[in-house]
């Protein structure tokens, strides 16, 4: 047997039998909802065996906290200097494309990732062999960190290409390490990231010795510097 929602519009109606995938719309509109009704039906064998509460746990967790990874609510997961770091990054991006709703967008799937590698993480989801390649993108992620910051201490010492594999780098080994965890969406998630972070103008821009992105720079090299120090990146 299995519980099956129907919504009606008022108590006494036949209703409309609504699938998981449509109780986000439902919720949304629910001054036209006068009742719900939960009845019990016969489901097969096979459907039972293929359950997983564990599983729906996990999907449930990943999907709701994605939906409320906005830059209005990072604080609610992430450390301040991490989020202090993002917000300048998001400044950069929105200078550089002069497109608002673009680097939001950018920075809403950067958060997305994190939190759904955090709750794969939390929940023992990945294998040895995973785990090594969590440790190579972090070292990865820091030797990326200590370059920049390298860059930004010394003037004229950037090379447009340096960051850009690195960030490239760090992209594939994040794609292995949740290729069999989360959807093609989410990879096209990270690959959208990380192509943009690694576009190799927009780096040369902002490391430019003497121009505008220089104040923005200079807060993200503060807070990666900060972040070393504590052994987080």
């Amino acid at each position: 047997w299995q519980w099956v929602l129907w919504v009606s519009a008022d108590p006494g109606g036949e209703g409309a039998r609504s699938s998981s995938r449509k109780w986000g719309p439902l919720i949304s509109h629910t001054r036209r909802v006068r009742a719900l009704h939960f009845v019990a039906e016969p489901t097969s064998l096979s459907t039972m065996e293929r359950f997983s509460s564990r599983d729906m746990a996990l999907q449930a967790q990943k999907k709701i906290l994605s939906r409320m990874a906005t830059r209005s609510v990072v604080n609610k997961f992430i450390d301040d200097t991490s989020s202090e770091i993002l917000d300048e990054l998001y400044r950069v991006s929105k200078e550089y494309t002069k497109d608002k709703a673009a680097s939001e967008k950018v920075i809403k799937n950067l958060i997305k990732i994190s939190v759904k590698i955090g709750v794969l993480y939390r929940n023992d989801c990945f294998s040895p062999t995973e785990l090594q390649l969590a440790e190579d993108f972090r070292n990865k992620l820091h030797q990326g960190a200590m370059t920049a910051i390298s860059f930004h201490e010394v003037d004229f010492t950037f090379e447009k290409g340096v960051l850009s594999e690195i960030l490239g780098e760090c992209r594939d080994l994040l794609l292995q390490l949740v290729d069999k965890h989360l959807t093609p969406k989410s990879h096209g998630r990270i690959r959208h990231v990380f192509n943009h972070f690694a576009d190799p103008e927009l780096l040369a821009q902002l490391f430019e010795p003497n121009g505008p992105y220089k104040p923005h720079l200079q807060k993200i090299c503060e807070g990666m510097n900060k972040l070393i120090d504590e052994g987080t990146l």
